[in-house]
């Protein structure tokens, strides 16, 4: 490891403990604090880079106390995405225990994630109202990544081809984009707001979060692939739905296309690191813009994407 990605990881190691520390004071509901353990925190993570590469570090203490709070919004709102997903794709595990549903019961589960989204929405209200607007506006696309996974049919599976223009991709990357890039692109925007930055830095560190979350959401359907759990990766929950559908009408051939899928899977892998490869160069790309200052922490920037993704691929050996 190179002094730069070492210095990189301390930096997210401090972070974390920061933001768990933060967790721990702002929330007092065992059954949210019960749902955020052992959490990743790769937004509040990269909204934290951003902070810093707008501040350079020289931030007041009350300036990062407010932006750890932040994360902590950022954070529920990630999470109790997490709650509602696992109910509607009937997951039974989540970080290797039981779904919260299956240990609290639906009923509670849902109620229990639409509190943490009041709990995040309070901070960011509490926060002024571009915070706010941009907490909603960033729910908001996520439910609609999630209402376009649920009611994807059979008519757009007509093109099943894996290629970057085929109809099947383009409807599965909209997914992405709505589902995981908004919530990545928000968390970095939010964090040049909490540092009191200019409109245009906000908009540059908002599509370097997407570029970046687009490509973390691709590397973990990969790692699922090569680990022969693609059933539970993006696309299948597709496929899945549309199985049901087709156990009524017998409109879908679901096996076939599994089938296919499997056949096909050296094809769909070069895909998918080609994918992940493009949406990591944009976002280095845009990361390097004169808008942004220039500091060690921007160098964490450009480096953030490789690091994480790259982590998360070497458990499946490969290297991007």
């Amino acid at each position: 490891m190179t002094d730069q990605l070492l210095s990189l990881e301390i930096f997210l190691k401090h972070t974390y403990e920061d933001i768990e520390k933060k967790i721990d004071e702002t929330i007092t509901d065992q059954n949210i604090l019960a749902i955020l353990k052992d959490g990743k925190r790769l937004r509040p993570l990269l909204s934290a880079i951003s902070f810093k590469t707008c501040t350079g570090g020289d931030e007041s203490s009350q300036l990062y106390q407010q932006f750890l709070e932040g994360a902590v919004a950022i954070e529920l709102a990630h999470s109790a995405s997490l709650v509602h997903d696992d109910i509607i794709d009937g997951d039974l595990t989540r970080r290797g225990e039981a779904a919260f549903y299956i240990k609290t019961g639906i009923d509670n589960a849902i109620l229990v994630g639409h509190k943490m989204l009041v709990v995040g929405f309070s901070i960011a209200l509490s926060h002024g109202e571009k915070i706010a607007k941009l907490y909603v506006d960033a729910w908001g696309g996520t439910l609609d990544g999630q209402l376009n996974e649920i009611n994807f049919n059979s008519k757009d599976l007509q093109d099943i081809n894996f290629t970057a223009d085929s109809k099947f991709f383009q409807v599965y990357s909209r997914i992405i984009d709505l589902k995981t890039a908004t919530l990545f692109s928000a968390a970095c925007k939010a964090a040049a707001y909490w540092a009191n930055s200019s409109d245009k830095v906000a908009d540059v560190l908002a599509e370097y979060g997407r570029e970046v979350g687009f490509a973390y959401q691709l590397a973990d359907d990969l790692v699922d692939l090569e680990k022969g759990e693609m059933i539970d990766s993006v696309v299948i929950p597709l496929l899945t739905r549309l199985e049901k559908r087709s156990a009524k009408n017998g409109t879908l051939k679901t096996r076939s296309i599994r089938k296919k899928i499997e056949k096909r899977s050296p094809e769909i892998k070069k895909l998918y690191l080609e994918e992940i490869s493009t949406h990591v160069n944009k976002a280095r790309m845009i990361c390097q813009s004169p808008i942004l200052p220039n500091n060690q922490f921007k160098t964490f920037l450009l480096d953030a994407p490789f690091y994480s993704i790259n982590k998360m691929l070497a458990e499946i050996y490969i290297n991007i």
